[in-house]
């Protein structure tokens, strides 16, 4: 088997972690013909071709090089290579590539996930953050192996068969100048076959640990990315599903369709203290839409509350279930049912609302689950920010298609239009908190009211039923 490997690597940064990545090709015991591509010249011994020079002015660039040389040479091998300069792919990790591409449809492709590794040995899932997720009903059976569709196509990677590279370039999507649309310019390179040429990425969860690569560095742990014990658990819940035919979701679809899907639902949010400090001494029940990974949810726990989530989907749902929270059926309607006859003090939605073509009928819904005297607090992103503005204009949408919910799969949230969704649904406001970015956080006590709005990232709005008198 012969394999061309293209390399990405800029500057001098990175020369460590790019020796490591061209001496594991180099030990494979089939071919291997190595071209990295860089910004400067570089000596990196006998067997890789050093080719210098930008696809354009941008240093970002960079990693859309490779593209014409693997056109150029699509005869002549049989696996094509791309990657970034400190993602270790093993020859196992190709190995399994080959064993499952022989069962697989030829649209789809074999993926990778990223770990990384803390100073204990400890795994970290780098490739799992933010709003990525695994998509529940994308679990499927072919032969002994079980695949899933993970919705970060990005693992600084890719691996193509002769054939599936003719067909990324017959597509006409491959082939194209540097450019940024769901992944910025430097991630994009890397998620083009599937993101622009009709290919599709799957990951292999019945044998995964063939389809993990070590990103180097180690520089994400404690920033972003899952612990291996919860990434097991959705693996589990994922195969659990398939075999059982349980529904796993999804709860409600919070992406947005902007580029880079900017401002959809984060599964990973931190814990909403603010949040926490909003729910009256007394409360008892909290019932949460939308639970993630459950961070605001278990601390409400730790402190003798009982709190039920409806999460986004089963999966994200087994990571909550483990910190303790009672966690239903990610089937809005369904879950309705199965609480009819229980209240709640507190609801809470956080950055959810937003992401939901009828938020007015969601509220009135949640209405019959609350207690008379209990309140709903809703997050949202405040749109009237200066900073979000000057983003929206950015977008490729018109500013007319930006207010059309279903060009975006957003609504422009504002306080004025959250208090108009309550006032439909028979609520009131009763108290509205301004929520900064770090940045602004230490200067919010000198920011003056008329300006607060302009400055936040976000409203926290607290409301209650109108008929509730003091």
């Amino acid at each position: 088997m012969k394999i061309l490997v293209a390399i990405a690597n800029y500057g001098y940064k990175n020369m460590g972690f790019l020796k490591t990545v061209i001496k594991e090709y180099q030990s494979m015991s089939c071919r291997a013909d190595i071209v990295v591509y860089s910004n400067i010249p570089k000596e990196l011994g006998p067997g890789v071709d050093v080719r210098v020079g930008l696809p354009s002015r941008n240093p970002w660039s960079l990693p859309f090089a490779h593209k014409k040389l693997f056109a150029d040479r699509a005869n002549d091998y049989d696996l094509f290579i791309y990657t970034e300069d400190d993602t270790l792919i093993t020859e196992n990790n190709i190995k399994a590539f080959g064993n499952v591409t022989r069962i697989l449809p030829e649209n789809e492709i074999a993926g990778f996930l990223r770990y990384e590794l803390d100073s204990f040995g400890k795994k970290y899932y780098s490739t799992v953050h933010s709003q990525f997720h695994w998509i529940p009903d994308s679990v499927k059976q072919v032969g002994n192996h079980t695949f899933a569709r993970f919705t970060n196509d990005h693992s600084a990677c890719y691996v193509l068969t002769k054939k599936q590279l003719k067909l990324a370039i017959d597509s006409g999507g491959y082939l194209v100048e540097p450019h940024d649309e769901r992944y910025d310019l430097l991630v994009t390179a890397a998620t083009d076959p599937y993101t622009q040429c009709g290919l599709l990425k799957v990951i292999c969860i019945s044998h995964l640990r063939d389809f993990e690569i070590h990103h180097l560095p180690n520089i994400y742990i404690g920033k972003l990315g899952l612990p291996e014990l919860d990434f097991d658990l959705q693996i589990e819940a994922l195969l659990k599903g398939a075999d059982n035919g349980k529904n796993l979701g999804p709860l409600f679809p919070v992406e947005t369709k902007l580029k880079q899907e900017r401002w959809s639902k984060e599964y990973y949010e931190q814990c909403r203290n603010e949040i926490i400090r909003l729910i009256p001494k007394g409360f008892e029940n909290i019932l949460s839409i939308g639970c993630g990974a459950g961070a605001t949810e278990e601390a409400l726990v730790g402190r003798g509350l009982k709190v039920v989530a409806i999460p986004l989907d089963g999966i994200i749902g087994a990571c909550a279930e483990r910190k303790g929270i009672e966690v239903v059926e990610p089937d809005f309607e369904k879950a309705q049912r199965t609480l009819s006859r229980r209240k709640f003090d507190c609801i809470f939605i956080s950055e959810v609302l937003q992401h939901l073509p009828d938020p007015v009928g969601i509220l009135s819904k949640l209405l019959r689950l609350l207690t008379e005297t209990g309140i709903i607090i809703i997050s949202v992103t405040n749109f009237d920010n200066i900073k979000f503005r000057q983003e929206l204009a950015s977008q490729k949408f018109t500013p007319k298609e930006m207010r059309d919910f279903s060009k975006t799969g957003l609504h422009l949230t504002t306080k004025r239009i959250v208090t108009d969704w309550l006032r439909q649904c028979n609520m009131e406001t009763i108290h509205v908190q301004y929520r900064f970015g770090e940045r602004m956080r230490r200067f919010e006590n000198f920011i003056p009211r008329v300006f607060k709005s302009l400055a936040a990232t976000e409203y926290i709005v607290v409301a209650r039923r109108l008929s509730y008198e003091n």
